[in-house]
């Protein structure tokens, strides 16, 4: 079995699995985005069939969540705190950096498959801004050169 089928059988079965549920759109979507790792584009007329919806309509649910991703990610996904307080301490100094460090904007994902950047509205981590996720791993009070470090023991792990 391809890939491709797998994926699409991996799609119908949660499909069919949810769509009775009240509201099943977004469930259906989370569960295929947690399986999967991602909404395939290709898994919107299933969807759409499914829940006797237009392929737009789901289109434009998947599109309006930034937690949706419709491409697969990197192997190590990079959260950027984008809230007031990271934002107060350097943090757009420190997007343009991660951003021209890894060639790629946010909802990205490197060249070679290894790093994907998403915005995410706060990590908690108030104190110790501006902050970030790689994983499960919250780094404080990150810089370009912690940054840099970071990448490269990730790297180094992979």
């Amino acid at each position: 079995m391809t890939e491709s089928s797998n994926m699409q059988a991996t799609v119908q079965e949660i499909t069919t699995a949810l769509k009775d549920k009240p509201g099943a759109l977004l469930p259906i979507l989370h569960a295929i985005q947690d399986k999967i790792g991602y909404v395939p584009a290709e898994s919107v007329p299933a969807i759409a069939k499914a829940l006797n919806l237009s392929r737009a309509e789901v289109h434009g649910v998947i599109s309006f969540y930034h937690y949706f991703r419709e491409s697969k990610p990197g192997n190590h996904t990079i959260y950027l705190c984008r809230a007031e307080s990271c934002q107060a301490m350097g943090g757009k100094k420190l997007e343009q950096h991660v951003k021209d460090r890894l060639g790629i904007d946010f909802h990205e994902t490197t060249a070679d498959g290894e790093f994907s950047l998403e915005p995410v509205y706060c990590l908690g981590n108030c104190a110790c801004s501006p902050a970030m996720q790689i994983g499960t791993e919250i780094y404080g009070r990150v810089s370009a050169d912690s940054f840099d470090t970071t990448i490269n023991e990730t790297k180094e792990l992979a």
